[in-house]
């Protein structure tokens, strides 16, 4: 697996889940930074989803049009950490601009 790098979007393998957490091969957000990566051999990625979410709804972050085929959004609730083994190849990649957005949404959640 190629280094993974934050703010890049990446296939992942989301299995072994329960209750309501994003299941099975999907599009994560790499929200740890590059050196965490690393050396830990793991990175804390968000879930995505392309099911319409409501407007306004906190827990959720739409990704701006164009970098992904269908409208997507990041499920800031749904954290994750993840071996690199679990990591696939990368779709696309958020500007610092777009991350600050993101982490934002994650401030307004944990406070």
């Amino acid at each position: 697996m190629a280094r993974a790098l934050r703010g890049e979007i990446r296939w992942a393998e989301l299995a072994e889940t329960r209750g309501r957490e994003q299941t099975g091969p999907r599009p994560v957000l790499i929200l740890s930074h590059d050196v965490f990566n690393d050396r830990s051999e793991t990175a804390i990625a968000m879930a995505i989803t392309s099911s319409p979410q409501r407007v306004g709804y906190p827990l959720t972050w739409q990704i701006p049009d164009g970098l992904l085929p269908r409208p997507s959004w990041v499920k800031v609730s749904q954290l994750r950490t993840l071996s690199t083994q679990r990591i696939g190849r990368p779709i696309a990649k958020l500007d610092d601009e777009q991350m600050d957005e993101l982490v934002s949404a994650l401030l307004e959640l944990v406070g």
